[in-house]
C-alpha cells in the first residue's frame, strides 16, 4: 500500500458522567466525525467513559495505541472534577506542570474578568511536554500531547479547537480550500451554508465574519480533499450567493 493509499485513523474518547446519565445530549461526536472526515481521516471508534481516572487512563491507552489520532472532550475546565489532564499524565506516565504559555493566555483573558483565580488556573495544567490547541472563544486552550488531543466538551469551543487543527494533521489526502467572500451578515445565509455543507458530504464550510470600511462581512472557506466535491460546493454557494443578491467577491475579501 503506497503512502497515498493508506487510511489514517482516529478515535474519540468522550469523557463526563453527564453524558453517561442522559442529562446532557453530546453533539461532539458528529461534528468531530465530519471534521475528520474532510482531513481524509476516518472516525473508527467511540468510547464514552465516566469521569474515573482509572476508567480514562485504560480506554486512552487502547486507543491511542491503535490509531493514529486518538481525541477527547470533556473534563479540562476548571473545577474539581475536571481530571482529564490527570487521567492522561497518569497514563502516559507523566507528571502535570503549569504551562507558562497557557498560564499567559488565561491571564490576558481573565483580565477584565474577575482575574486569574486557581480554578482558572487548573485550566493552564498539562501533561510534562504538552503544547497547546489554540481557543479563540473561551481563552483555556486545549492540549496535544503526541497522537493525542485533548479537546472541550463545550461543543463550539471544540468546534473553534477543530478549526486551529484544520490542515495540521497528516491524513490521507491533502486538505484543499476556497474562500468566497462577502458583504453579508452570517445570520443572513446559515440556512444556504447549512443545506450546502449537507449537499456535500466531503466538504467542511467555515464562517468567519470581519468589520471593515463601516460594515460588515463573512469570508467562507469550504474545505475538502475532493477537488470535484469542493468545485460543487463552491459553485453552489456563489450560485446562491448570486441568486440572493449578495455582493461577493470569489478568493475572499
Amino acid at each position: 500500500m503506497s503512502q497515498s493509499d493508506r487510511i489514517w485513523t482516529a478515535a474519540l474518547l468522550v469523557i463526563g458522567d453527564e453524558i453517561l446519565s442522559g442529562r446532557t445530549h453530546d453533539k461532539n461526536i458528529p461534528q468531530i466525525a465530519s471534521w475528520l472526515q474532510v482531513q481524509g481521516i476516518r472516525l473508527r471508534e467511540v468510547r464514552v467513559v465516566t469521569d474515573d481516572l482509572t476508567a480514562i487512563g485504560e480506554a486512552l491507552n487502547v486507543l491511542r495505541e491503535r490509531n493514529d489520532y486518538c481525541f477527547t472532550t470533556g473534563g479540562i475546565g476548571p473545577t474539581h472534577d475536571d481530571i482529564t489532564v490527570d487521567a492522561v499524565a497518569r497514563a502516559l506516565g507523566l507528571p502535570v506542570v503549569i504551562h507558562p504559555e497557557a498560564k499567559q493566555i488565561l491571564e490576558q483573558y481573565y483580565a477584565t474578568r474577575g482575574g486569574l483565580t486557581d480554578a482558572r488556573l487548573r485550566m493552564a495544567r498539562v501533561p510534562e511536554g504538552a503544547a497547546l490547541i489554540p481557543n479563540r472563544m473561551s481563552g483555556a486552550p486545549g492540549i496535544r500531547i503526541g497522537n493525542i488531543f485533548l479537546m472541550a466538551g463545550v461543543p463550539h469551543i471544540t468546534a473553534g479547537m477543530l478549526d486551529a487543527l484544520t490542515g495540521t494533521l497528516e491524513g490521507g489526502a491533502p486538505l484543499l480550500s476556497e474562500t468566497i467572500g462577502c458583504w453579508v451578515a452570517e445570520s443572513e445565509v446559515a440556512d444556504m451554508l447549512r443545506e450546502i455543507e449537507a449537499a456535500h458530504g466531503k466538504c467542511q464550510i467555515g464562517s468567519y465574519p470581519f468589520f471593515q470600511e463601516g460594515k460588515g462581512g463573512a469570508n467562507f472557506v469550504i474545505r475538502s480533499t475532493d477537488t470535484e466535491e469542493l468545485q460543487s460546493a463552491v459553485d453552489t454557494l456563489c450560485d446562491g450567493l448570486a441568486t440572493a443578491g449578495y455582493d461577493f467577491t470569489p478568493g475572499g475579501i
